[in-house]
């Protein structure tokens, strides 16, 4: 049994079968490492030569995609993906309180794909002025640098660890406002929405992509279309007008379901199932 962790990896594989034609051979996609083809431009295409490759001289591997939208794009360059297997996180937060500070969090790369700047300018405008927007991530994108200017928006770099947890848990809510773009990019997973709702946040996340297997909706948060800013206000409203019971009740809900499902001893089960082998 041969597992490769990133498509882009696949050459192993046929190093692998060389050694033994009875060697069985997986490989995790994540996102990126299949829908990079989609950026097009000479590099795009040259990749998208390169999986298309990999399908043709490993037909009979196994994919294990992150999710369904990664399953989708694995198959654009021709390899058979028949298995998804949701990610996992051992981030974790205390108790829940049901206390929130006026503040919503954005964490993550400032990508155009991830939204921010595109909440910035559709959503945040139209909130109580008492709400400000608290950005934690890093910059990879000169656009959505720009986009900080804005006088509601509080930029407080990367956060790990506990303060994170507590960023996390104590926002009105998080937001994960992915959009669709030009390139076509996809969010693999969105490991965020999972984290945030493990750790005790209020996550509110656009149903596209891999957000769709990263947010359970309205078990770990709430998922709403894509760049409809009408939807988005709403679902911000919503949360803004729970009390303090609901929001404690809530969090823990979404917290016990992250402790089963959205654990790596049930990414383990679930791969062990992929492999074939017998649970011990």
């Amino acid at each position: 049994m041969v597992h490769l962790g990133d498509m882009a990896l696949w050459p192993l594989g046929i190093a692998a079968r060389l050694r033994s034609r009875k060697s069985r051979l997986i490989l995790s996609a994540h996102g990126t490492d299949v829908a990079y083809p989609r950026r097009g431009g000479v590099k795009g295409r040259v990749y998208g030569l390169y999986l298309r490759l990999g399908a043709r001289l490993l037909p009979s591997a196994t994919v294990i995609a992150n999710s369904e939208a990664t399953r989708a794009v694995a198959r654009e360059s021709g390899w058979s993906c028949d298995e998804v297997i949701p990610l996992a996180t051992d981030l974790a937060g205390p108790a829940p309180t049901g206390h929130f500070e006026h503040y919503i969090l954005f964490a993550g790369r400032l990508v155009e794909r991830k939204g921010c700047r595109w909440f910035i300018r559709e959503v945040l405008p139209h909130l109580p002025p008492s709400v400000r927007l608290r950005i934690a991530g890093t910059i990879w994108d000169e656009e959505e640098r720009a986009a900080l200017r804005d006088p509601r928006v509080d930029f407080v770099g990367s956060l790990d660890g506990s303060v994170l947890v507590d960023a996390y848990r104590h926002a009105l809510c998080v937001v994960v406002p992915n959009i669709e773009t030009r390139s076509k990019e996809i969010e693999g997973f969105g490991l965020v929405a999972t984290e945030a709702a493990a750790a005790g946040g209020i996550v509110i996340a656009s149903r596209i992509d891999g957000l769709v297997q990263a947010v359970t909706d309205d078990l770990t948060g709430f998922l709403v279309p894509a760049g409809d800013s009408a939807e988005w206000l709403r679902a911000i409203a919503g949360v803004a007008d729970w009390d303090r019971h609901a929001r404690r009740s809530f969090a823990e809900r979404s917290m016990a379901h992250c402790r089963t499902f959205y654990s790596w001893d049930r990414v383990a089960r679930d791969t062990l199932g992929a492999y074939n082998l017998p649970l011990s």
